[in-house]
């Protein structure tokens, strides 16, 4: 049987999805319309950023009190281009959290067809970039709690 037959799909496995739309401009593309490559590290960016608003927080209030945010890896792996205008959508799930990290796994699809999947790698380090403890509102539990409202 083919490996990618029993291979799972890196958004779709447990964890909270984040999805956002994304409209590829000009100044993305290179002389023949298709995306340039380190354009879709800003798209997986963008989705990030996003999830951290529906979570309650922002990249600048972080920083501000002393939680930054690093890449420690990157992956990515393309199968079809994207163009000019086209209309993507960006989903990005959160594999894996502990203390101090965070493994997040995305596509970018277009009309339901993948072109892209990734994985990134963050590491929260304070201002002199030593391994500190994600802030609690990134902590799984918290994030779980605060995405689903209270119980009760």
């Amino acid at each position: 049987m083919s490996e990618n037959l029993n291979r799972k799909d890196p958004v779709q496995e447990t964890g909270m999805v984040f999805e956002i739309p994304i409209r590829v401009r000009y100044f993305e593309t290179d002389a023949m319309g298709v995306v340039h490559h380190a354009f879709y590290l800003t798209y997986f960016e963008e989705a990030r950023v996003e999830a951290l608003r529906r979570l309650g927080a922002s990249y600048k209030t972080m920083e501000e009190e002393g939680f930054f945010l690093v890449i420690t890896r990157v992956e990515l792996n393309y199968k079809r281009p994207a163009y000019f205008e086209d209309q993507l959508s960006v989903r990005m799930r959160i594999e894996r959290m502990t203390t101090v990290r965070i493994d997040h796994a995305y596509q970018i699809m277009r009309n339901g067809e993948v072109l892209v999947e990734g994985k990134t790698t963050l590491a929260c380090v304070d201002r002199d970039g030593k391994p500190r403890p994600l802030p609690d509102l990134l902590r799984p539990t918290s994030a779980r709690q605060h995405l689903d409202g209270p119980k009760g």
